[in-house]
């Protein structure tokens, strides 16, 4: 079975939580999301009845035909559901009948991940990228329950005020990069165990160079910023109001 060039494979020290072992095998376990572009599965990662597991979030991008991702590996049947493998730190191959356009597709967001990843910047860790596959840390629990969008909470006092600060922390690094995100909002920010989790990055923007660039950077802290303050955030520093000009100083752009 082809394994993924050194480009495609997550940064390395890899994640003690992440089944490297050559014997592993990727079973999937369902689908989490559905998108126009792209549909999110959830697959355990395990060596079969002996080894430890983990669960992963993979992301399968519909290629110029619309034809979604499969791989090509030997076929393991478990307990009624289809397994894949074995996998190895970096299973299958790609489906190579169709192009993606160099703009879409699963290798812009795996770049931005590894670099934020790099960077300290709260993202899931990218495991690997093959063909029009997205491999990605799961956030969520260990049944298999995935964490909510922002958007989908409910917080109050000091859990709002702790996310704030979160928030800020993790739009500050992207600018210190010269990046924005390019669609911020409540609805590609995670929380999973009082921690926010930035997601779905495949148009980060490099601010320096996009002649638009304060114009994303104001207009991912207004989304956000309209988000906390309609929730009742109060006493923040910097308050919402602020983060535009906060954003614009960290990214040099005065």
């Amino acid at each position: 079975m082809d394994q993924p060039a050194a480009g495609e494979r997550g940064p390395q020290p890899y994640p003690g939580w992440l089944v490297t072992k050559l014997a592993a095998v990727d079973t999937e376990l369902g689908i989490l999301k559905t998108g126009k572009e792209a549909d999110v599965f959830l697959l355990r990662r395990g060596v079969p009845r002996t080894g430890p597991s983990c669960l992963l979030a993979a992301k399968r991008y519909r290629d110029a035909g619309h034809r979604m991702f499969h791989r090509t590996a030997v076929i393991w049947r478990a307990a009624g559901s289809a397994s894949r493998g074995p996998a190895g730190p970096w299973p299958g191959g790609p489906d190579s009948g169709g192009r993606r356009s160099p703009a879409s597709g699963p290798s812009p967001s795996f770049a931005a991940l590894v670099r934020l990843h790099a960077a300290g910047v709260p993202v899931p860790y990218p495991v690997q990228v093959t063909g029009t596959e997205l491999l990605l840390e799961f956030i969520g629990d260990p049944d298999g329950a995935a964490a909510p969008r922002l958007a989908e909470t409910r917080p109050g006092g000091g859990e709002l005020g702790a996310l704030w600060d979160q928030l800020v922390a993790s739009v500050v690094a992207l600018a210190r990069l010269g990046l924005a995100h390019g669609d911020l909002s409540a609805y590609n920010l995670l929380v999973h165990e009082e921690r926010l989790i930035m997601i779905d990055l495949p148009q980060v923007v490099d601010v320096i160079a996009n002649p638009q660039g304060a114009m994303y950077l104001e207009r991912d802290a207004a989304n956000v910023g309209a988000w906390f303050t309609a929730r009742g955030l109060a006493g923040a520093d910097p308050a919402p109001e602020d983060l535009p000009e906060l954003l614009r100083y960290e990214a040099r752009l005065g």
